[in-house]
């Protein structure tokens, strides 16, 4: 009868090993499924990805900085502008139109 009962623990412990096998295979096919739906969700409600935010976000940081170095020199023309208007400098500020030479003919 030890034999008998060996036998029927090695039989249960083989369907255990089975069983504990194909609920972890079921958990990787779910798993696998989830991920599969969600992506699919995501994907429906047109998000960014992390890599394309941050190439956007670098770009808006830069059109900032270059719009705000840009308004800087404008001030700064506008200032010099308005204080050679106001000294009598009209003429000054005015870059002298280029003379022409006649043309010779040939």
């Amino acid at each position: 009868m030890n034999s008998g009962s060996n036998r029927i623990f090695d039989e249960l412990a083989k369907l255990m090993t089975d069983a504990a096998g194909a609920a972890q295979g079921v958990q990787r096919e779910m798993e696998t499924a989830m991920r599969a739906q969600f992506e699919r969700l995501l994907n429906s409600m047109d998000l960014v990805k992390r890599e394309e935010f941050e190439v956007v976000r670098a770009m808006a940081i830069k059109a900032r900085d270059e719009n705000d170095a840009l308004s800087a020199r404008l001030e700064k023309l506008e200032k010099a502008q308005s204080k050679s208007a106001a000294s009598g400098g009209d003429e000054a500020a005015k870059p002298s139109p280029a003379k022409r030479e006649p043309r010779s003919k040939s």
